[in-house]
């Protein structure tokens, strides 16, 4: 390939992953990968100059600043660093940093590189007043109320008294440790969101939330590493200026060393290379920085980084190991994932023994099989994962593996839907996945239990008071015990109590829907309710009896009919009838109302009620509610982002109201 074609390839690659990672904070490559491809392109301009364009990623800082925020411009530029990847590459910077320096020897700092989000923190007069991410490092945005929630920021300066600070600009590099990432990532599992690729991923999906309620959660922190700008105070060396942010109260690089020859910078490089595996905190490499600030001025910037500190990465390190078993763990939401048993192997500072397989495909595309020699490193530095076979050690009659279709913690079916990678758990007293289905089972459109949201359930669950979701309704036998609760007291204990007792009444398609049954949603659980009147009877019902329910289809059948049929099942809804859980449904149509003979479709996000509210309104003065438009349908209620459902309403002439217009025909 000539050049010109292999640069133009590497710029798509590169700006793709560019957006992925500044932009949508969810990278596709590892930060390694990333750089790979970045110096080739570099050298390859470098090589051929005349194929340069202002547009090239090289061209550039890296980032842009996304549109949620408003805008900051950084008055002393958020520079990044050369990154280098060998020892050679260290002695070639100290030897460009002589050069320059001439007759003068330098200094040198080693910091930790922290893998996170930089950012920029403001004070006047000692309080905090401005902060705002890297972005490109000329413009980025303003997250200020966002970065006022980690604790670990002074909104006050810890001033001597006499001190005069008009005005300090300071770097630093949010993260969030590896404890509190794989914290953050079970709760997010737990709850059927977003899991994080990564540590670095986390802290700029948490800093960069609109609700810094959410921010707050998140259990971010801060190390400060550089002064952009100061007023007042005068500095030699970087490390009296970092000695004097930490006197003001910052947390600053953590245990930076200062070397006097590159010898000491290499072996000071080497020795955090063997230490990172166990920090609490991700590090991708070490920042070599000149000490003294006058040599830094003498020696300047290049339009993209400074010419007196580089960053040395460190390659992913990957072992080769037995695989002595397959086995599956069973997540919060009932997600069944494979972990390789391994020969226990030395990795990145830790010794693994064992490794995730992520799901069935991945095992499949890489055809590993238990008996294998695979490759492993740490995904992010943290979670041990296999990435390959080596074949040529492969053992005679190994076999391909087929995930269960039990779950192995219940026994209860698993099955894998079409748009999923997974296989889930479908048993409703499963331990493994209990806390997903309490959380759905109280939630609002299910049984609208007041107070039992996933906090309380959590701690339900820790402290052996509740083990399944029959045992909600034992709970007023605990008052006691709940009282001894954290952040409990008597009214919180009575509220919940009573909203529990109050959930009994509730009507019958509300206890469908909190079963969390797969495809049966709200008003598929309605239609139901409506159709067989007791639970006793859909208990009993046939598939083919199931599918004369309107609007149901094959699967929706098929899944109503086998999760009524587990064991598991049947014994939850004995237990909650016997605890005076109604079983039967309270709707009587009206067949005298208004809308009766009409037909109703909604779509899109109505202002002022849930469209299962607005289903209500429509079924209690006489009409139906259908989820497709067809040619029997009379209205369509649209609301914001109304999708197809719309558009076939315009190209069959259907009639389409607002709120507005809908609530007008309600009360006329």
């Amino acid at each position: 390939m000539d050049s010109r074609k292999r640069i133009e390839e590497l710029r798509q690659i590169i700006n793709y992953h560019s957006h992925r990672y500044y932009v949508e904070d969810n990278p596709e490559i590892s930060d390694y990968e990333y750089d790979k491809l970045y110096h080739e392109l570099l050298e390859l301009e470098n090589q051929n100059p005349h194929l340069i364009t202002p547009d090239s990623p090289t061209q550039r800082v890296g980032g842009q600043a996304g549109d949620a925020f408003s805008k900051v411009v950084h008055e002393v530029k958020m520079e990044s660093l050369m990154d280098v990847f060998s020892i050679e590459e260290l002695y070639d910077f100290d030897r460009r940093v002589r050069e320059g320096l001439g007759s003068d020897q330098p200094e040198y700092i080693v910091e930790k590189k922290i893998d996170g989000l930089s950012v920029s923190l403001e004070y006047e007069n000692g309080l905090f007043v401005r902060g705002s991410t890297r972005g490109d490092g000329v413009v980025g945005e303003d997250v200020t109320q966002n970065l006022r929630t980690i604790r670990s920021i002074p909104l006050r300066l810890h001033m001597e008294q006499g001190m005069v600070l008009p005005y300090l600009e300071v770097r630093g590099e949010v993260f969030m440790s590896k404890k509190d990432f794989l914290e953050l990532n079970e709760r997010q599992e737990a709850l059927g969101q977003k899991v994080f690729a990564n540590p670095r991923n986390a802290a700029a999906g948490s800093l960069r939330q609109l609700e810094p309620s959410i921010t707050a959660s998140r259990k971010l922190d801060i190390y400060v590493f550089n002064i952009q700008r100061v007023e007042g105070v005068y500095f030699k060396t970087h490390s009296e200026s970092l000695e004097f942010l930490k006197s003001l109260g910052f947390k600053t690089s953590p245990d930076y060393k200062h070397c006097q020859f590159m010898d000491q910078v290499v072996e000071e490089v080497k020795a955090l290379g063997e230490l990172r595996g166990s920090l609490p905190y991700e590090t991708d490499g070490a920042v070599i920085k000149v000490n003294h600030l006058d040599q830094r001025a003498r020696l300047g910037s290049t339009s993209k980084a400074p010419r007196w500190a580089v960053a040395y990465k460190y390659p992913p390190e990957e072992k080769k190991t037995r695989l002595k078993d397959i086995v599956i763990q069973v997540g919060r939401t009932g997600a069944l994932t494979p972990n390789a048993v391994l020969e226990p192997v030395r990795l990145a500072g830790t010794t693994v023994s064992r490794a995730t397989l992520h799901n069935e495909d991945f095992i499949k595309e890489r055809d590993i099989r238990i008996g294998d020699m695979v490759w492993v490193r740490k995904a992010g530095e943290i979670i041990p994962e296999v990435i390959g076979v080596d074949f040529s050690a492969r053992p005679e009659n190994t076999q391909p593996y087929t995930m269960p279709d039990q779950c192995p913690v219940c026994g209860a079916p698993a099955v894998r839907e079409e748009q999923e990678a997974v296989k889930r758990c479908t048993g409703i007293e499963c331990p493994a996945r209990l806390f997903r289905s309490l959380v759905h089972f109280a939630s609002r459109d299910a049984m609208n239990i007041e107070g039992l949201g996933p906090a309380l359930v959590e701690l339900l669950l820790a402290k052996d008071l509740i083990k399944g979701i029959a045992d909600l309704y034992t709970l007023h036998e605990k008052r006691e015990q709940l009282m001894a609760l954290e952040r409990m007291g008597a009214k919180s204990v009575d509220n919940l109590l009573t909203s529990i007792e109050r959930s009994k009444d509730n009507d019958l398609s509300r206890l469908l829907f909190g079963l969390g049954i797969r495809h049966i949603g709200l008003r598929a659980a309605q239609l139901a309710a409506e159709h067989f009147k007791t639970m006793e009877a859909i208990m009993e019902a046939s598939q083919e009896e199931i599918q004369k329910v309107p609007e149901f289809g094959e699967k929706m059948a098929e899944s109503l009919e086998s999760f009524m049929h587990q064991e598991q099942t049947r014994h939850t809804l004995e237990l909650l009838k016997s605890r005076g859980v109604n079983m039967t449904s309270k709707v009587t149509r009206n067949t005298q109302g208004k809308f009766s003979g009409m037909t109703f479709v909604l779509t899109g996000t109505l202002p002022s009620f849930s469209r299962s509210e607005a289903a209500a309104m429509i079924e209690e003065r006489g009409g139906k509610v259908s989820g497709s438009v067809s040619k029997k349908t009379t209205y369509v209620l649209a609301g914001s982002e109304a999708g197809s459902k719309l558009d076939k309403a315009v190209q069959l002439g259907i009639t389409i109201i607002d709120e507005e217009e809908f609530l007008r025909m309600c009360n006329g």
